[in-house]
């Protein structure tokens, strides 16, 4: 990370402010975190700050102020965002689809030879494909869960799935799994792996060698387990950026 810049930092409790542009800030608390991180969120360039526990406020925008450089430099990398409308591209499983409008149809949501189709007014279709998204996901991601957790003899009560920016998945302690529906546009391999990923948080509430071990059973192998979590490095960020 860089020095800090000349022009004037502005924090408050919900925006920060560099020079003149603004955006949204947020801190999370951390147990387990050691030192202070900062992150830039793809779709909507929020400045997340996370802080261990014992870390003072001031300290943490103290360090916000001194990122700026590098904050703005993430912020300059980011992608546009990619409207669902008629014509545009939408990966499925990794594929490249093209979004079909189709306004003297009904059937809602459906997908034939590499096309999206939506029907329905145009200013409902990407509520429509937001949703259809989510319960295609969620009853997937949801199968794929229960059928591992069987394996290991224990148990998911519940999956959801959300739209979170600044994590992929999470398991509570009562066995409630959830999930980003946007893995849904990534290869299965990633998705899958993400469903390992908290289904053996159901046996292992940590990120032990234990718990590395069964992910990559449940996921098909060790070479499986580096290429999913290789790929969400490189290409997890622009899964934000549709719709």
């Amino acid at each position: 990370m860089t020095k800090q810049i000349s022009a004037p930092v502005e924090i408050n409790a919900d925006s920060v402010s560099f020079g003149g542009r603004h955006f949204p800030f947020h801190i999370k608390r951390d147990s387990r975190a050691r030192r202070m991180l900062l992150r830039v969120m793809p779709r909507d360039g929020a400045v997340v700050l996370v802080l261990p526990v014992r870390a003072s406020l001031r300290s943490g925008q103290r360090f916000v102020a001194e990122q700026a450089d590098w904050i703005l430099a993430r912020q300059a990398e980011r992608q546009p965002v990619q409207l669902w409308e008629n014509g545009a591209e939408l990966p499925l499983q990794g594929i490249p689809h093209r979004i079909r409008h189709r306004p003297d149809t009904r059937g809602g949501v459906w997908v034939e030879n590499g096309e999206i189709h939506v029907s329905g007014q145009a200013e409902h279709l990407p509520r429509r494909l937001r949703d259809w998204l989510k319960r295609r996901a969620r009853d997937e991601f949801g199968a794929a869960a229960r059928d591992m957790a069987q394996g290991l003899g224990v148990v998911v009560r519940r999956v959801t799935v959300r739209d979170t920016q600044s994590r992929w998945g999470s398991c509570s302690a009562h066995g409630n799994l959830s999930f980003s529906w946007r893995l849904l546009l990534a290869p299965p391999l990633v998705a899958r792996y993400l469903v390992a990923h908290e289904v053996a948080h159901l046996r292992h509430m940590d990120h032990s060698i234990a718990f590395w071990r069964l992910c990559g059973q449940l996921v098909g192998g060790e070479a499986d387990l580096r290429a999913a979590r290789a790929w969400l490095r490189r290409h997890g960020a622009a899964l934000h950026l549709h719709g």
